[in-house]
Order: C-alpha cells, then structure tokens, then sequence
C-alpha cells in the first residue's frame, strides 16, 4: 500500500505541512509506504487546454508533473493538504489539478478500449485544510475542487479535516486538538486497507 502525501502549500513547514505530517506519522504507524510531493519545490505549468491528451491520455508539456504522473497513478491513498488561498486552494496546488485531466483522460481512453479500471481496487483521497477566518462556507470551493481531483485519479473521496483560525506559522502546534486529530485521521484512513 502507497500512502502519497501532496504539500499544497508555498509555505514551507507551516500549518498543513505539520497537518499533513501527522497524518501521514498515523498512516506510517499501520506499516505502509509513504511519498511524498511537496508542489512548492515542482516547476509545474499550467494546462495549455491544447487537447492532446484527450487523444493520448498523456500531457505533451515536459515539466516537474512527469515525476507526479507515475505517483498519482501509483498510490492506493492519496491526501491533499491546503491552507485557504482566497476560498480556494493554492495557485501552486491548482496547476497539480489542472494537470490531472490528462490522467482522466488516460483512464477514459482506457475504459472506450475495453480496459476500464478495476473496481475492486479502490483508491481513496482525504483532504487536509485551514483557513483563517471562520467564515461558515469557508472550504466548501476547496472540498469541491479536491473531490474533483479525486475523482479525475481515480480515488474516492473519504473524508477531510478542516480547520478554522488557523494563520500565522505554527498556529496549528496551538490548537488543543488538530495534530492529534490528523494522526488518528491518518491512521484511520489507511487501516480498513490493510
């Protein structure tokens, strides 16, 4: 079992990155391998909107993603951490998801072939958020575009930890419940699989 941990955000070591740490310390605890791509270090462009892999199911642009690809494909689990970038998730997290068209057209391609995935090998993704403010539909854009993303790798979306009135650096290692709750979350996601 492959556990991919997706660093969504440009700061490094800050509130999700130490969300998504302790998830992925629960999920290590259950004996599974983990990887990790932090997209902040990724030249990654953006779609072209070319529509090469929608014959191909590949993307004709060489960047940082051909390294990516193979994970997505890889992974039995997949978790996404993002701090709130304006209701949405951030600018650098978005081209990862944008460029994941070409892996739902590959498998699209694949299912008119004859060779659809196999539905007994369910891949499952969890989100990681926090945000500063407290506004009532403050992740609903960001669970929105991951249950998408999800859903373009083939991973059914299992679950998120959101977090509130979380902004400055380390303000996480603050709240009395968050990284606890990111472990368990971590294990949890990965022990119905073992």
């Amino acid at each position: 079992m492959l556990v991919l941990g997706i660093y969504g955000s440009p700061r490094e070591n800050g509130n999700t990155d130490r969300m998504l740490d302790a998830f992925l310390e629960g999920a290590a605890s259950r004996k599974c391998d983990i990887e990790r791509i932090r997209v902040r270090d990724l030249e990654i462009r953006g779609c072209l909107e070319c529509g090469a892999c929608d014959a191909t199911g590949e993307c004709v642009q060489e960047d940082d993603m051909v390294q990516v690809y193979p994970l997505l494909e890889q992974a039995s689990h997949i978790v996404v951490a993002s701090p709130i970038f304006f209701y949405g998730v951030t600018g650098q997290l978005k081209l990862l998801i944008d460029r994941s068209q070409a892996s739902y057209m590959k498998r699209e391609l694949a299912g008119k072939a004859g060779t659809p995935p196999d539905p007994a090998a369910v891949r499952k993704g969890f989100l990681l958020s926090a945000g500063a403010t407290r506004g009532k539909r403050l992740f609903e854009c960001t669970v929105l575009c991951v249950k998408y993303f999800f859903d373009a790798v083939n991973a059914e979306y299992a679950g998120d930890l959101c977090f509130r009135q979380l902004e400055e650096k380390g303000a996480v290692d603050r709240h009395p419940t968050a990284l606890e709750e990111c472990r368990s979350a971590g294990e949890a996601f990965v022990r119905s699989s073992v």
